[in-house]
Formats: structure tokens, sequence, C-alpha cells
């Protein structure tokens, strides 16, 4: 199904809502907006239905120890189109993108620690722990129809999945907002398991079915996914195509940089309404981005007058995005779509 950029006012408005809170209620949202509750759940079920917004619910991993890892595999012709969707389908991958003409395949892991997540999106494996180690050191490089692999461990963040719809007035936002979680240790069992696996897929599932998913109350399913955002274990995200919004051209950029100039490169590169996300890596290259522009025109633009000309990237990378397999939450089935 072709994606197309024909959000109106009221669509855009209610997406910025539910990235200020994913879990926001209908009426709440209404409210700030000036509109009648039939009408945002009208809306929210017709961008849901059509695939152009999920809002997904995401366990902080980075909170029980784990390491972020950006992998590059280049793979067979005929090889990357299936690798990428067996690696979607695994809990332990955040997101899968086909780059480069469909023969090289980026994603996102997290990998160690030693917090057992129970399979986050449904699998039931040790979530991002030692099976993440072992497809991250032992089985990708074994795949045949691999040819080369490359792995990057995340040293910092710059900037993280930056938002391209803020609409709302601050005094909207602020009502919507909710309070910054004040992190605390959290320790998670099977129930809250069985919560993840349901939130991976729909953030917004209702009380019930998490209540028939954990085994608990409607109450107690309340207060614990209250207790998982306040502390910041637990986060919510909505997931957009970026055609939906108008950009057209999306893009990875891996850069060697001075290591002197390293922080100063990534604080700019952050400041850059085209970057969605900066990281300072381990590996051969030590800086990464990933961009987003409105054609390939725009792109070229930016990295030839806004990119090329900050001192200390001494090489620069680019690999369109193609398709992307997997966002954030848990990958759907036709039947979970």
């Amino acid at each position: 199904m072709a994606i197309t950029s024909d959000l109106d006012a009221v669509d855009r408005a209610l997406v910025h809502a539910l990235q200020l809170d994913g879990r926001a209620s209908f009426r709440a949202i209404a409210d700030v907006l000036g509109t009648s509750e039939h009408t945002i759940a009208r809306r929210y079920r017709r961008l849901r239905s059509n695939g152009i917004v999920r809002v997904v619910g995401l366990l902080d991993g980075l909170r029980f120890g784990h390491t972020s890892w950006s992998v590059r595999l280049v793979c067979t012709p005929d090889a990357a189109g299936p690798v990428a969707e067996a690696l979607a389908r695994r809990d332990d991958t955040v997101w899968v993108r086909l780059l480069s003409g469909g023969t090289e395949i980026a994603c996102g892991l997290l990998a160690g620690g030693g917090q057992d997540f129970g399979g986050q999106a449904g699998g039931g494996r040790d979530f991002a722990g030692r099976d993440g180690e072992e497809l991250l050191l032992k089985k990708l490089p074994r795949t045949p129809r691999i040819v080369a692999m490359s792995a990057h461990a995340t040293l910092h963040m710059f900037a993280g999945w930056r938002s391209r719809v803020a609409v709302l007035s601050q005094e909207q936002a602020e009502r919507l907002r909710p309070p910054a979680p004040q992190e605390t240790d959290i320790s998670l069992g099977g129930q809250d398991h069985a919560l993840l696996r349901v939130l991976a897929k729909d953030g917004r599932a209702g009380y019930g079915e998490l209540a028939a998913a954990s085994g608990w109350s409607h109450t107690t399913v309340r207060r614990r996914l209250d207790q998982l955002r306040s502390t910041g274990a637990l986060r919510f995200d909505v997931e957009i195509p970026a055609q939906a919004l108008g950009y057209h051209a999306e893009a990875w950029l891996w850069m060697k940089v001075e290591p002197s100039a390293l922080a100063s490169v990534g604080a700019a590169l952050a400041l850059h309404p085209e970057a969605d996300v900066v990281a300072a890596t381990t590996g051969p290259t030590n800086l990464m981005a990933g961009v987003t522009c409105r054609d390939t025109g725009d792109l070229y633009r930016y990295l030839t007058e806004r990119v090329a000309p900050l001192d200390g990237v001494r090489e620069l990378e680019t690999a369109p995005v193609m398709r992307t397999v997997k966002r954030a939450g848990a990958l759907l089935t036709s039947s979970t779509a």
C-alpha cells in the first residue's frame, strides 16, 4: 500500500498529541484540540488501520545494563530481503532497514546485560541478553549469504529520533505531556513480560486485553503501567512513515571524524532538523546519523552544504534507505496488522 502525505491539520495534531503521551485518552486529546472525542477516535482508527500510525510500548533496555549496537550487513542480491525479514522477527532487533539498492541491511539491537526480559515482542527468548550476543557474535557472521558485517556499539547519543510533527502550542503540549520519569530501580517478572509483549504490538491496548495477557486485574494492570512509566523503564513511541509527512529521502550516514572534533561535530549534527538520530560509535567509523529529507535533491544539498563544511569530518559514507522493515515495535504479521 502506497503511503501518501495527505494528513490534515487534525491528523497532525493527533499524531503530535500521541508523541507526547501515547496512551492519552481520546477525550483528553479532544479537549486539548477543541474537537469531539468521537472525531479523535475515528481519526486514530483510520490512521491505524491504514498503517500510517501505530503507538508502541518500548522497554528501555539500557536501564537493564544492555548495550545498543548498530550492525551493517552486506548480502548477496537475493538474500537481503529474507535476511532483513528474519532479523525483524527477532526480539532483540529494535529497527531494521534495507539500504543501498537492497543489498545492504542496517539494524539496531540490544545485547549484554543480566536482566532476563522474557522476550519483549513475544518470542520467549532471553531478550537482548545471551541470545542477543549469540546473534551478534556467532550467528550472523556464519550465515552464508552475508558477505560482510560490521558492528558498532553506541557510546553516546547526541540526538534520538526527532519528531517531525510539532504543531501543538506549548500550552497544549503541557496539558498532554506526562510527568518526567524518576529513574529508580525496578525489576521485571513474568507478568510484566506478558504486558510488554502486548504493548510492543499495540501501545494503546486496553486494560482488558492487558489484564487477560498478564492474569492481573484491571486495577493492578493500571497501577503497574504507571510504575513502569514513572520509573522510565517503559516509554511509548509513535511509528509513522516519513512519506506520510511528505519526506521521501531517508539515509544513514557513517562518518570518520577527527577524535578531537567528535563532540563538536556530533553536537552540530544534532541541531540539524534533517537529523533524526546522531550517535558516537565504536568501529571503523565513529559517528553515525540517520537523516530524513524532502527528496534526493534536498538530501544532496544537506550533505554538501550542511555536513561537508563541518570541521573534522575526514570521510563520509551515505546509504539511502530503500525500505524500512521494522521501525520500533514488534513486527506485525498479516493476522495482527
